[in-house]
């Protein structure tokens, strides 16, 4: 399946300021499943770009703005491919077919900065909150994720917010309510401590019900990593394995290490600014 997406962020000031170098967590990340054919930024003011690997192999943008503006816009166009194989069409490893499991000496090694729990305290909380709700635990590992999956799904009332910040687990359970990245920041919080290696993905999602003219939008979600399997997707938001209408972009052990946009300016203090942005996404042909 081809995918086109366009986004656009815009950022009015009331009055002329500089801005320091901003890092852009925009672009698709490649993998078997998934080919980036075309990407381009437009960027308002004009900035440099300069390409980096971060400390989890994710593939942000630096951009150096020289000119002063009272507008900031950040547009980006791409086209990807991505897999239409079933969320489903993977194999664990036989020690960890059934839950719960221990991962392998090297795995564990690996893989540790995603299996640190949360503090005592959090972990305490979380296992009341999560007790009455998942008491159907089955005994299949994949079965038992889909049913934890389903279990926050359930649990929560969903409530965008485009304003920044990103809710602790905790402040989730108890308004019982939150945007995809909060879903997705309580799963990991309970899958680490319930001892499944779990990491927080940023990107983008299709969805062919809307409107042509929006597609989709920006989304998170979660990873976890299966032995033999690797790293599966899973969207507690929306209760399901992520399949290929899921576009990864970046992903860490904090939600807050990969926000799209990250940056400051600088000018007098009392400046303030609007934000709009648009995403666009679309499934187009091939050829196109």
């Amino acid at each position: 399946m081809n995918l086109e997406i366009s986004h656009t962020t815009r950022y009015e000031y009331d009055q002329v300021v500089q801005f320091h170098p901003h890092l852009l967590y925009l672009r698709p990340r490649e993998n078997p499943l998934l080919r980036v054919n075309f990407f381009e930024f437009t960027l308002t003011p004009d900035a440099t770009i300069n390409w980096m690997r971060d400390d989890f192999d994710n593939l942000p943008a630096s951009a150096h703005f020289s000119l002063q503006s009272d507008t900031l816009e950040i547009g980006v166009r791409c086209i990807v491919e991505t897999s239409e194989k079933p969320p489903f069409d993977f194999l664990v490893r036989d020690y960890a077919t059934v839950f719960p499991f221990e991962y392998e000496p090297l795995h564990r090694f690996n893989l540790a900065i995603y299996l640190t729990p949360p503090e005592p305290e959090t972990s305490t909380e979380l296992k009341k909150w999560l007790q009455p709700r998942f008491q159907f635990q089955p005994s299949n590992t994949t079965a038992w994720l889909l049913e934890l999956n389903q279990v926050i799904h359930r649990s929560l009332s969903y409530g965008r917010r485009d304003e920044p910040g990103i809710q602790s687990a905790l402040e989730t359970i108890r308004s019982n309510t939150g945007s995809c990245r909060d879903y997705a920041t309580l799963f990991v919080a309970v899958a680490r401590m319930l001892g499944v290696a779990a990491r927080f993905v940023s990107g983008y999602l299709y969805d062919p019900t809307l409107d042509e003219a929006v597609g989709g939008d920006m989304h998170a979600w979660v990873e976890v990593f299966l032995p033999g399997a690797g790293w599966r997707g899973l969207d507690p938001t929306n209760g399901i394995f992520c399949n290929s209408y899921y576009v990864p972009v970046a992903h860490a052990v904090i939600a807050e290490s990969i926000n799209p946009i990250q940056g400051s300016f600088y000018g007098a203090s009392s400046a303030t600014s609007k934000l709009t942005k648009h995403v666009a996404i679309k499934q187009i042909n091939p050829q196109s």
